[in-house]
């Protein structure tokens, strides 16, 4: 083969491999769903490529033609976009931008890369366009979750406390006042569980979309927490803006109920509210003190919405710390039990004790039980105080049997909380009969909380209790409203006449009127009773004289440490 043919063949060759590598190129860009834009500032070379009818609907064949480009996209991405195309007037090598076609169908990003001659002058523009729609989307959902609330479309708790905190920078600077409302809507557990999640979850959508009404005013904001509860944020309330009109308006609506899927429903509202800068200068705190505000509402009885009490909030604070210390308070050893004296109306010899926790905080302070005590029973702490409480009580008496040979009866006070305890008699047997304690020395105190709930379980274990000897014993008897009917057929040794009625037995007709019917009432059911409370030698002699059988009060004996009942019982079991 001579020379030429060869090199014609090579030729060949090369340019069939070319024209595939062409091609090769060419197919990928078309299925890229990219298009492309090439310029050659020397060659003046403009060359369009891949999917550009899916981005513009244009034909652009130079350069200065692009201006078609701009006019398809929303006007506020025209300028940036132009730049962007002339980076070769910042001499940048890269950059890139978003833009949005006019009828919004379209999310694209511009992605400009520019190259230079050695002297600076631009050589070469590559311009990709990339279809972002989707992702796009996709961050707007994720932007959406991460502000708003996705059942009720309002602002979520983060993202309230982010425009709060906004809010409050501002009204520092121009002396303004931000109120923050904390809604709840009453028993909506009860609708929930007794209509289903589904009703549940429309009546929070309904109620939100009420709410967001008035999110339609730039200067309130309005989100949903969780569940049935949800929070305005007012700026400079005046007016229609008050916060008082704003509950009325409320108010006013929900007499009226709310048109669900399933039928109407009515619901109520407790409201809490806290202000800047009268409550706190924080966003994080201003929206806690009105939830605790509108906790406390809800305790009163007398309206449906509260406003902030700095009190309240100190008594909140102290209940908290009294709540963590609770805890501790047990295994730490902390409560030591103290003694008051019974002693019986007509000899003055000693009945028994009632036994008293103290609690001696870790500074040597007492914590008043009518303190600690409601809030043990409501975070179940109670369980464990009461059964050290039963445990030292029990052990104590067996220990002053031994010693003195007393024969005492030991009061206990116990709780609604812990009586109703599947265990609790079991326990109260097992240490009788750990520390050889006769049951008949034991008395427990209860209240009629106690009964109230779970009556006939409450009542089996009484009349348990009873069968095996111990007493029982009525507390506070007639501060309640069904204190009388109750009485009927229950199996009680013992009713304590409330301190309420001793204080004003002397000079107030009624009292002395009421205490003798309950004295006469409960001897004649077969019952002794305790007067508590006794301070004054004139209530003393008053309730010996109507019959009253035993008496505990100040007058007789103060709460007496363990170590002080030891001397009494030394000493004397007699009343002088």
């Amino acid at each position: 083969m001579d020379e030429v043919a060869y090199q014609m063949n090579l030729l060949k060759a090369m340019n069939q491999q070319l024209k595939q590598e062409n091609n090769m190129y060419a197919r990928l860009v078309e299925t890229s769903n990219n298009a492309f834009l090439y310029y050659s500032f020397q060659d003046k070379l403009f060359r369009t490529m891949g999917n550009w009818e899916h981005f513009f609907d244009v034909p652009v064949n130079s350069k200065k033609e692009l201006s078609r480009v701009f006019d398809t996209v929303r006007e506020e991405y025209v300028q940036p976009l132009k730049e962007a195309i002339g980076l070769e007037n910042k001499g940048l090598t890269y950059t890139s931008q978003e833009f949005c076609k006019k009828d919004g169908s379209l999310w694209g990003e511009c992605e400009v890369t520019m190259s230079y001659h050695q002297d600076g002058s631009p050589a070469e523009e590559t311009i990709r366009f990339r279809d972002i729609t989707k992702f796009k989307a996709q961050n707007d959902n994720l932007t959406y979750m991460a502000y708003y609330d996705m059942l009720t479309g309002l602002y979520n708790r983060n993202y309230f406390v982010q425009e709060l905190t906004k809010w409050l920078q501002r009204a520092e600077k121009e002396n303004m006042i931000v109120s923050v409302v904390f809604i709840d809507i009453n028993d909506f557990k009860k609708i929930n569980d007794g209509m289903g999640i589904l009703v549940g979850d429309e009546l929070i959508q309904v109620f939100g979309q009420y709410l967001s009404e008035f999110a339609e005013d730039e200067n309130i904001i309005c989100a949903h927490f969780n569940a049935d509860v949800y929070c305005m944020a007012v700026y400079d309330p005046f007016g229609k803006r008050n916060v008082g009109y704003l509950y009325q308006t409320i108010h006013e609506r929900i007499k009226k109920p709310f048109m669900l899927s399933t039928g109407p429903i009515s619901v109520d509202v407790n409201v809490g509210v806290a202000e800047y800068p009268e409550a706190s200068t924080s966003a994080l705190e201003l929206i806690n003190y009105a939830e605790i505000i509108m906790f406390r509402s809800k305790k009163d009885s007398t309206s449906n919405i509260r406003y902030f009490d700095a009190p309240l909030i100190k008594e909140f604070r102290e209940n908290a710390a009294i709540e963590h210390k609770l805890k501790h308070a047990v295994p730490e050893k902390e409560f030591v039990l103290y003694y008051q004296p019974q002693y019986e109306a007509g000899t003055g010899r000693l009945r028994g004790v009632e036994a008293l926790i103290r609690w001696v905080n870790e500074d040597g302070t007492v914590i008043s039980p009518s303190q600690f005590i409601p809030i043990a029973e409501k975070n179940h702490t109670i369980i464990s105080i009461g059964e050290w409480v039963l445990e030292k009580a029990v052990s104590t008496i067996a220990k002053w049997k031994q010693e003195y040979g007393a024969p005492i009866i030991m009061s206990i006070n116990v709780s609604a909380v812990q009586y109703r305890q599947e265990g609790f008699v079991h326990q109260l047997m097992k240490l009788l009969r750990k520390y050889q304690v006769d049951p008949s020395e034991i008395e427990l105190e209860i209240t009629e909380t106690v009964l109230i709930e779970d009556f006939d379980l409450i009542l089996q274990k009484m009349k348990y209790l009873k069968r095996h000897g111990i007493k029982i014993a009525i507390d506070d008897f007639g501060t309640g409203y069904s204190s009388l009917s109750y009485l009927k057929g229950l199996p009680v040794h013992t009713v304590k006449i409330d301190k309420s009625f001793v204080d004003t037995v002397v000079q107030d007709k009624a009292s002395r009127i009421l205490v003798e019917a309950i004295i006469q009432m409960v001897s004649r059911l077969g019952y002794h009773t305790i007067a508590e409370g006794v301070e004054q030698k004139e209530q003393y002699d008053y309730l010996k004289q109507i019959g009253c059988e035993y008496i505990q009060g100040f007058l007789l004996g103060e709460p007496f440490s363990e170590q002080q009942m030891t001397t009494l019982l030394k000493e004397q079991t007699v009343f002088a």
